[in-house]
């Protein structure tokens, strides 16, 4: 089974790159970030052509989340169980597909809103955190995609391309992406690229893409059973050089 995420940074902008993506790596599973656009307004139709089913959460402008399935698949959730109280925004969408459950999810920057931006930030990684244990606890094979906004380590960004009081890479939001990963969640890339720098985000400024000052913030992680069953993980980096690229690029997960 592949899996695939990807924050298109816009998909009314960006639906040929997606449907050419498509055809060429045909993943049974894409998650999308940032689609920027309100749920009826997601083109979904153009994608059927090659095969995959959509289904969107959004809002105005802002946020979003999609899964495109080439499978037959069951949402299970449209948002962040025990997430931050009045919390609206649309950040995640869980499915059922193909004997596993995932969850494509776009969490929080954490860099906006002073103090109270980082808190949300922080919040939302507790309630990921709270409902991965639950299922984990119930032996879910479970995969969750999506773009984290965390550099894990300092390996997973350039030198130089972020300060040391980014939130996306401060020791709370860290610690909590180890959440994860000491609960029994295996970061796909880093498994079988332990060593490689590997990034998926090059900013539109400042030459970034250009000097390859990237960050690696989006990521696929497995529960034990899938973890066994890893047999590729990386970013597909060519999509950056595209016209008019997404900022990041998709990650692409093979299973057995």
């Amino acid at each position: 089974m592949r899996l695939a995420t990807w924050n298109v940074n816009s998909i009314r902008q960006r639906a040929g790159h997606v449907h050419r993506w498509l055809a060429r790596n045909q993943p049974d599973l894409l998650f999308l970030q940032e689609i920027k656009c309100e749920t009826d307004a997601f083109p979904g139709a153009g994608f059927a052509d090659l095969g995959y089913r959509a289904h969107a959460v959004g809002q105005k402008a802002y946020n979003g989340v999609a899964v495109l399935a080439r499978v037959p698949f069951t949402v299970r959730e449209e948002a962040l169980p025990g997430r931050p109280e009045g919390d609206a925004q649309a950040r995640y969408v869980e499915v059922e597909a193909g004997g596993l459950v995932a969850g494509g999810l776009y969490l929080p920057n954490g860099n906006s809103g002073g103090d109270d931006g980082y808190a949300y930030k922080l919040a939302w990684m507790d309630a990921l955190a709270a409902h991965a244990g639950r299922l984990l606890d119930l032996d879910t094979p479970l995969a969750l995609l999506g773009d984290y906004n965390v550099c894990p380590t300092d390996a997973d960004f350039a030198p130089g391309a972020l300060g040391p009081d980014d939130a996306l890479v401060r020791g709370p939001s860290r610690a909590r992406f180890r959440r994860l990963i000491h609960a029994g969640m295996t970061d796909a890339v880093r498994a079988l690229h332990p060593d490689a720098t590997v990034y998926t985000f090059w900013d539109y400024q400042g030459g970034a893409w250009q000097r390859d000052l990237g960050l690696r913030i989006d990521h696929a992680l497995l529960a034990p059973d899938l973890a066994e069953r890893l047999l590729s993980a990386a970013p597909d980096r060519a999509e950056r050089a595209e016209a008019q690229p997404s900022d990041h690029v998709p990650v692409i997960v093979e299973l057995r």
